[in-house]
């Protein structure tokens, strides 16, 4: 990636802000790779920059006891790590990892500080993002509580397929079983399942979406309303 030009970039969250307001941020944004396991946020660390993701996919889990790591939402092309800069705060306790190598533009979390300090405007609008990240955050916790696995895991599916290009989703049922907090054993009956309704075709570390509104039927009220809100708050300004 060169020098970013905001109708260009596939950074959704970059495409809504004011034209002027992305002509602010612009000098400080480098392009740089995403690689598999790359921690963009560490947990109890100071977030010295930020990522407006263009491609790939970031994962932010919640650290538990003994070890234990659960998913607590994605970050893609629609939006940015480090979330919590946006309200003040520069170390958090979740972490974010990439999940699907990529691409990204990055920030120096201070400058991106600096920018909303100053602009009541940009700091509106990157607010809105925090305000649909908790939404997702908390569809994840009801999903979590309410929902069963056939259903938590055609939403989580459905998510992953809307932050990629194409059908193909390259996921093991290890990492899946990590994620949504199952044992394997039941994320791969369950895929079994819906690969047996012909929604997915699931080989080894692959997941092919065959039928995406089918799958959006299983998901059912635990999946999209997150997605509506960013819809409806944050609308490409280009």
């Amino acid at each position: 990636m060169s020098q970013p030009i905001q109708s260009a970039v596939r950074n959704q969250l970059l495409r809504s802000m004011h034209p002027d307001d992305f002509e602010m941020l612009r000098p400080f944004l480098q392009p740089v790779e995403l690689r598999v396991q790359d921690v963009l946020v560490q947990s109890g660390a100071t977030i010295d920059h930020v990522h407006f993701i263009e491609s790939g996919i970031g994962s932010v889990v919640a650290n538990g006891v003994e070890g234990k790591k659960i998913e607590l939402g994605h970050v893609g092309r629609e939006g940015m790590t480090g979330r919590s800069i946006l309200l003040g705060v520069d170390i958090t306790p979740d972490m974010t990892f990439v999940q699907v190598a990529g691409a990204s533009y990055q920030m120096p979390a201070p400058q991106l500080a600096a920018a909303i300090d100053g602009n009541s405007r940009l700091r509106r609008q990157l607010l809105r993002y925090v305000h649909v990240t908790e939404v997702q955050i908390a569809s994840t916790a009801l999903a979590n509580s309410l929902y069963t696995i056939h259903e938590r895991l055609a939403r989580w599916l459905l998510m992953y397929h809307d932050r990629l290009d194409g059908d193909d989703l390259s996921i093991t049922h290890e990492f899946l079983s990590l994620m949504l907090g199952v044992r394997r054993a039941g994320i791969t009956s369950e895929l079994h399942v819906i690969e047996g309704m012909h929604i997915i075709r699931a080989t080894r570390g692959n997941i092919r979406v065959l039928d995406r509104e089918k799958l959006a039927a299983i998901a059912g009220e635990s999946y999209g309303l997150a997605e509506r809100e960013y819809a409806r708050l944050l609308k490409p300004t280009v």
